[in-house]
């Protein structure tokens, strides 16, 4: 765009003086501010931007333009499901009875809010094989440290309070240690072997030194490489018969829906991203919800607040640890993002039982077709049948010193959002690319030949693809400078 105020930051257009809008002096005995603790008041007035309100519309209408999400193109974000929302969910989210209720007003005893809630827990345990869930988590990982501190629990209930290793593939996702550590329990790794599943002979040796000591096996199926672990049954006849529950990162639940499930692969523990395989608003789109799932024997330990049943089919929530005494406690206020709750019950019974069996084998022919597709211009470094997403090791041709990073840079000039790249960490030059089930093969060809014509480009002119992006409104940034030397507001950058 020509235009030389595009691309300034609101603060630079900023005039002294320039107003959008008059706003009423309020009387002084209106003034709340007089009411608050006076190390809470300014002592002198925000260094606030001063625009007019055509300036500050059309500024932030085209940084909206700069913006890409998945209504605006191909996102192929690897292990992180983004895909289409559909606008029924978001509609049936939006209607005022549901967003217009207070969290207060739904924790009142039968509110229908609690039936809805109770509604896709029934839901979700019957897609996962699981007894029962807790809907509070509100993101992924804030699901895997409650499943732990449930796991946690548990062996304190029995009297096991030794049993404080985790161990954990070192192919999983970077939340799985953390949310063990934070949990407070030590991360013990496991090997792959070189085609990408767990090494089980590693795993026997492992059982065989510390197995008295192991609370739990935290696992992806199918792995951040997009691989089903054939073995899963035995690995999870193992960690049993040393006294360990299994754990089951949902991440990838996707490429599985409507083929088999966590329960009946032997998982105990298991959170489910709404925000990803339920098609809700994820990461920047909006909050999150990380549902975790237990089996039968497991219920009492399930956080507060509680939403209990009674036979004649009332809700009641529980809040006080004296009703639910073997509860691991509140995680999070009321029953979580609500909000996302709806969205994800709308959008599995707009699909029905039928069609969500289709969900799984569509990521997975989508997967395979661009693995295919790719596999001669592109390293495969495993060359087996995927779930939802492929892992490539960069560049088939390494010559021409064109990086995964690199393509995935140019990637932009061309519409589309990148892929992930150096993840998983098995590999120097990892892209991971996950096209969704939604995609058409009209998308995934146009992907398809773009990829291509990259690998192309990297032949006749490299110095292009290592100096892409060329198209977007700021170039190729330095990463490393960016996170050392953070400049987080526009003062501060002005004093330096």
């Amino acid at each position: 765009m020509n235009n030389k105020l595009y691309g300034k930051l609101i603060f630079e257009l900023s005039h002294p003086g320039r107003k959008g809008c008059a706003l009423q002096q309020l009387p002084a005995s209106h003034h709340s501010a007089t009411d608050l603790p006076a190390h809470l008041l300014r002592s002198a007035a925000p260094r606030l931007p001063e625009c007019d309100e055509l300036t500050v519309a059309r500024h932030y209408t085209n940084l909206s333009h700069d913006n890409f999400g998945v209504n605006d193109g191909f996102y192929p974000l690897g292990s992180c499901t983004m895909k289409y929302n559909p606008a029924i969910d978001e509609e049936v989210a939006a209607i005022g009875a549901f967003a217009a209720t207070h969290p207060e007003q739904a924790m009142h005893h039968d509110h229908p809010m609690l039936r809805i809630y109770t509604q896709l827990r029934q839901a979700l345990a019957e897609l996962t094989g699981l007894s029962e869930f807790t809907l509070n988590p509100c993101a992924g990982a804030h699901g895997e440290l409650t499943g732990l501190m449930i796991i946690r629990a548990y062996h304190e209930h029995r009297g096991d309070a030794a049993r404080t290793k985790v161990l954990i593939p070192d192919s999983a996702h970077g939340t799985n240690p953390a949310s063990a550590a934070v949990c407070g329990l030590e991360v013990v790794e496991v090997r792959s072997l070189p085609d990408g599943t767990i090494d089980v002979s590693h795993l026997e040796e492992l059982l065989s030194a510390i197995g008295s000591e192991v609370a739990a096996m935290m696992m992806t199926n199918p792995n951040t490489l997009g691989i089903f672990e054939p073995r899963v049954l035995d690995i999870t006849a193992k960690v049993h018969a040393a006294g360990g529950l299994m754990y089951y990162d949902g991440a990838n639940l996707n490429a599985l829906l409507g083929c088999c499930r966590p329960g009946d692969m032997g998982f105990d523990v298991c959170h489910v991203n709404l925000h990803k395989t339920f098609a809700t608003p994820h990461g920047g789109g909006g909050p999150g919800s990380g549902p975790v799932g237990v089996r039968k024997g497991l219920e009492a330990f399930l956080p507060l607040p509680y939403v209990m049943v009674d036979a004649e089919g009332r809700h009641r929530v529980l809040t006080r640890r004296e009703e639910r005494p073997l509860s691991i406690g509140s995680i999070g206020a009321y029953l979580g993002n609500y909000g996302v709750l709806i969205k994800a019950l709308a959008y599995i019974l707009s699909l029905g039982r039928e069609e969500l069996r289709h969900v799984g084998p569509l990521a997975t022919l989508n997967a395979n077709y661009v693995k295919e597709q790719l596999r001669d211009t592109f390293l495969l470094p495993i060359d087996r049948v995927c779930k939802h997403e492929c892992v490539f090791d960069g560049l088939a041709d390494k010559s021409t010193g064109v990086t995964t990073m690199d393509v995935a840079k140019r990637l932009l000039d061309y519409g589309y959002h990148a892929p992930t790249i150096y993840f998983p960490l098995l590999f120097h030059e990892s892209l991971m690319i996950e096209p969704t089930e939604n995609e058409s093969k009209e998308t995934l060809d146009a992907f398809i030949a773009v990829m291509h014509k990259i690998a192309e480009e990297a032949q006749s002119d490299p110095e292009m693809v290592k100096t892409a992006p060329h198209s977007t409104p700021i170039g190729r940034v330095d990463d490393v400078l960016a996170a050392k030397h953070p400049v987080t507001t526009y003062w501060k950058s002005l004093e330096k």
